[in-house]
């Protein structure tokens, strides 16, 4: 197969990948193939069993058009999602559909001189376990907090390799391409492919985690900014509360805000005497502490609800200014903390009632996403098929062939 056929297959597959369904015409002015052309390269793949008709086009008058998918075992990509504490490994298939059971395990990165190795090791591990033949494997996707530039294939933050970048380092091991870029920018990615933000313009997706991250969908595509680093909502200089932050400043969002800050807030008034069904938390399991002040607000737990709904209306302070700057059609709370669902959407409401002019946020909706704690995961794969007809696949392996 010539290079030239290879670029227009992938291209195929990529966009199946995200539209899910298409028909002939449809590829064919994605791909600035004529028809002709187009047919025959759709009919090269199902004849290789990667496409298959999938039926009809809803019915407009006239003829109606056949439409085609991917064979979910086509090709699969591996999944990483990261944050400071948890690290998450999946493979999906063509349809975002996991295939084996999420590997979740421990990494802490700050400070940590061992985590690079011992990630490589799990993934590799993961792909082992699974059988599936690498040769059948479009890429590592990655996600991960800090100063990600996508393009450089390097974290400022963590992880840093001793020679080379880190997608080198990493490819170098596993041998298969690899992706990364920051954690809140792929949750967005993913909620622009495959949540609330598909279709829409402009949409701030924010990220409640440790941090409080931002992904920007600006005129219907990822905003990256010039180096990548555009984003860093967590940083906004909000407060002169004179806490330290984790970037070495003082009184940023983050200090109020973050999981991590709801945990040690409620810590605090359980020390202090606060009556509530939690017990003292476990500051060395974040992960799980969260969850029981989840639990114990879902149960209506007025200490529970006032430590998030404190940590909401801090968000929406944040929020009011990129309103202000953006003039965003739609708001999305998504990643982990999203779990709390509508516990924070009237305090963030309140902030912005507050903060905002009414003329510049009467029209942005607030919204929570369904992909919640997920959305990094599908994000992260999102990323190795968006990069996927400039990537270094080049394998016409067999769909679904096992090692």
């Amino acid at each position: 197969m010539t290079e030239k056929n290879q670029l227009y297959r992938k291209k195929i597959v990529k966009h199946l990948y995200f539209s899910n369904m298409l028909s002939c015409a449809d590829l064919s002015d994605k791909i600035n193939k004529s028809l002709p052309v187009t047919t025959k390269m759709l009919g090269k793949l199902i004849e290789e069993g990667w496409v298959t008709e999938t039926g009809f086009a809803a019915s407009t008058g006239g003829r109606r058009a056949v439409m085609y998918s991917l064979k979910p075992d086509v090709l699969y990509v591996v999944s990483v999602a990261m944050d400071q504490l948890i690290t998450r490994i999946a493979i999906l298939n063509m349809q975002n559909t996991q295939v084996a059971a999420t590997e979740i395990f421990e990494l802490p990165l700050p400070r940590n001189p061992k985590a690079l190795a011992t990630l490589t090791e799990k993934i590799e591990e993961v792909i082992s376990k699974s059988g599936i033949s690498k040769d059948n494997i479009a890429g590592v996707g990655i996600g991960m907090p800090g100063f990600v530039d996508a393009l450089q294939g390097q974290n400022y933050t963590f992880l840093e390799p001793e020679q080379g970048t880190l997608t080198q380092y990493i490819s170098s091991k596993l041998k298969l391409p690899v992706f990364i870029d920051n954690d809140s920018r792929l949750i967005a990615l993913a909620e622009l492919m495959f949540g609330a933000a598909r279709g829409k313009k402009n949409a701030m997706v924010i990220n409640v985690g440790w941090g409080v991250g931002l992904g920007m969908i600006l005129n219907g595509e990822l905003f990256r900014g010039h180096n990548g680093f555009a984003g860093e909502f967590s940083h906004i200089p909000l407060f002169l509360n004179n806490k330290l932050c984790s970037c070495g400043k003082s009184g940023c969002l983050e200090t109020e805000t973050s999981l991590l800050v709801v945990i040690e807030k409620a810590n605090k008034g359980l020390k202090e005497g606060k009556i509530s069904l939690l017990n003292e938390l476990p500051v060395d399991r974040a992960e799980q502490a969260f969850q029981d002040i989840i639990k114990a607000a879902g149960k209506g737990d007025k200490f529970a609800v006032e430590i998030l709904s404190e940590s909401g209306y801090n968000i929406g302070r944040g929020v009011a200014i990129l309103i202000h700057l953006l003039n965003p059609e739609l708001v999305i709370l998504s990643g982990r903390g999203s779990s709390a669902g509508k516990i924070w959407q009237a305090p963030i409401q309140q902030a912005l009632n507050e903060h905002c002019i009414p003329r510049l946020a009467l029209n942005t909706e607030l919204g929570i996403s369904s992909l919640g704690y997920q959305a990094e995961i599908t994000g992260a794969a999102a990323l190795v098929m968006e990069n996927f007809e400039k990537s270094e696949w080049k394998k016409e392996a067999q769909p679904g062939a096992v090692a």
